[in-house]
């Protein structure tokens, strides 16, 4: 069971300063001389039928005086002679050109998502831009990515928690969910956090979690921690009936209320960032691990990618472990093994290393 207290201590360290810039480490391995590359590959082409077969040899293409072999330049060449050669049987172009249309439907359908919105910000990977001013651009982002997804909505059920005698206070209780503010830096709400942790850690889940989800109910308290902190109490069933929908709900509720008041703060011009970043940050982490592994929603790699780098260029370090995985495996989007390399040393120059990952700090990787 992970430590509550961790999950508190990263929301301060998001609220209180922003991410460390990624100075150049000057990290790098001794570079030795490659192999010579293999000869190209000699490839003949063959018609063949029921009767019987005989060489190709396409347009503009000569054997090798020597060895008979066919000349060619590279693979990839050979690739396209295939496809667009005339003595290749119509069948056979339809079946290749099916294949690769399916391939690219395959691909835009990995890389949409309904639950990223169109219309966001758009943020260029430009060293000269200001660390600030940078993480300013990807804190309105997260704003957009967060305030227009169709899917984050109200919380339509009743609260699943149990008042009992628990020490929260009723003031405020009767607002309703239009009226209300997501109350963040309260500090009676900070000291039942506070209160309901150390019951969780003492093995008191049913109360515990009946104080989040007091201080998480929209209609009353609205704090966004508490619905952070609600919503991974509901999805991993702590305390509660395990409920990874309602989970969902409580902490895109948390995401949506610190967006508005992180909107807020950036009108005002706060480049740093307000007092609900790092409720924002938290949110948008856990909303990206529910896309990842399909718990309370539609497994959906394309978002879950997309919330990661997000909360990664906030300052999030197991964001930014998990982005850089996307990235090197291909999750959610195409492979690319540069912005994976930049996400694992922006996590290591965090305090977050990761065993056997020396590559990242090869020349060819570190930023031009």
């Amino acid at each position: 069971m992970p430590s509550l207290r961790n999950v508190l201590h990263r929301r301060n360290t998001l609220t209180e300063k922003s991410l460390q810039s990624a100075a150049g480490s000057g990290k790098s391995q001794s570079g030795r001389s490659s192999p010579p590359p293999p000869p190209p590959p000699e490839i003949t082409f063959l018609h063949t039928d029921t009767f019987g077969q005989e060489e190709i040899i396409p347009p503009s293409r000569e054997k090798h005086a020597s060895t008979g072999a066919l000349t060619t330049e590279s693979p990839l060449e050979i690739q396209f002679i295939a496809i667009a050669f005339d003595a290749v049987s119509p069948r056979s172009r339809e079946r290749r050109l099916s294949n690769l249309l399916h391939r690219n439907s395959r691909r835009v359908s990995q890389e949409s998502s309904t639950n990223i919105p169109e219309g966001l910000p758009q943020i260029k990977d430009d060293q000269a831009v200001d660390k600030q001013e940078r993480e300013a651009q990807w804190e309105k982002r997260a704003t957009v990515l967060v305030q227009n997804n169709p899917h984050f909505g109200q919380i339509h059920a009743s609260p699943v928690y149990s008042q009992g005698d628990l020490v929260v206070p009723d003031a405020g209780s009767s607002r309703s969910r239009s009226s209300s503010q997501s109350r963040v830096g309260d500090h009676q709400d900070d000291v039942n956090i506070q209160e309901a942790i150390r019951l969780h850690e003492e093995g008191d889940l049913e109360r515990s979690t009946a104080m989040f989800g007091q201080l998480a109910d929209p209609n009353g308290h609205n704090n966004a921690l508490s619905q952070v902190l609600y919503g991974l109490a509901l999805r991993h069933g702590w305390g509660c009936t395990k409920d990874e929908t309602r989970a969902v709900e409580y902490l895109s509720a948390a995401a949506t209320n610190s967006a508005a008041v992180e909107s807020e703060a950036l009108r005002a011009g706060m480049k740093k960032g307000g007092e609900a970043k790092g409720e924002l940050v938290l949110a948008i982490f856990e909303l990206a691990n529910c896309f990842r592994m399909g718990w309370g929603v539609k497994r959906d790699p394309a978002a879950a990618r997309q919330y990661y780098e997000t909360a990664a260029n906030l300052g999030d370090t197991d964001a930014m472990d998990h982005a850089a995985w996307c990235y090197l495996e291909g999750f959610g989007g195409k492979k690319d093994k540069f912005k994976a390399a930049k996400y694992y040393r922006l996590a290591e120059e965090n305090g977050n290393p990761t065993v056997g990952n020396s590559w990242i700090w090869k020349d060819k990787y570190n930023p031009k």
